[in-house]
């Protein structure tokens, strides 16, 4: 068994180790972008539509108890800081437009907006 001389035999040995580290360091990185882009760009469930949900509930309620449907979308819409678009009324049924504020930096052209629908299901 030989002796190992300092300088022989060691040269190169962190060359493999900090490809390793590069490596990891880059899939940290790329993990790093995917969360970031999945916050950024991937829509979840916004808040946009769950009040254009409660606006169009509330205007169904109203509806069956006489009031005035699209009122009572426009007071919810405003409580879940939303405005409402457009609201229609076709016989029982409620749909109603809302948008909310959205983020400029992103370069969105306008504010999101969402739609939803309520009134009776029908018979069973």
């Amino acid at each position: 068994m030989s002796a190992i001389r300092a300088g022989q035999d060691e040269c190169g040995s962190a060359a493999p180790l900090s490809r390793f580290g590069a490596i990891g360091l880059l899939l940290l990185l790329r993990c790093g972008a995917w969360v970031v882009w999945g916050a950024v760009f991937v829509d979840p469930p916004p808040p946009r539509q769950s009040a254009a949900d409660l606006a169009a509930l509330a205007g169904a309620n109203a509806l069956q108890i006489s009031e005035d449907a699209c009122a009572a979308a426009t007071t919810i819409t405003e409580r879940n800081g939303a405005r409402l678009e457009s609201c229609e009324v076709a016989g029982e049924d409620v749909t109603v437009t809302v948008r909310v504020e959205g983020p400029r930096w992103l370069g969105q052209p306008g504010d999101p907006a969402a739609k939803a629908r309520a009134g009776p299901t029908g018979p069973d």
